[in-house]
């Protein structure tokens, strides 16, 4: 995925960091993890929801495992 394929939501935040007008985070693999697991956690929101931000967290972190 590229960033062009991102909602618009998305390309405008990338925007604003690549622009220097909104802060980045070098370690986005955490930042990500984090919004994913809130997401996750957050039983407001519809399972189907609440799946596909599991699935998407726990691939990041078996993407990310550092023994």
């Amino acid at each position: 995925m590229n960033v062009y394929q991102c909602c618009d939501k998305i390309r405008e935040l990338y925007s604003l960091i690549g622009s220097g007008d909104q802060g980045y985070i070098p370690e986005a693999i955490g930042c990500a993890l984090k919004a994913l697991n809130d997401i996750a956690g957050d039983e407001s929101l519809s399972e189907e929801i609440r799946d596909k931000a599991a699935f998407a967290a726990a691939n990041l972190l078996i993407s990310n495992f550092e023994d």
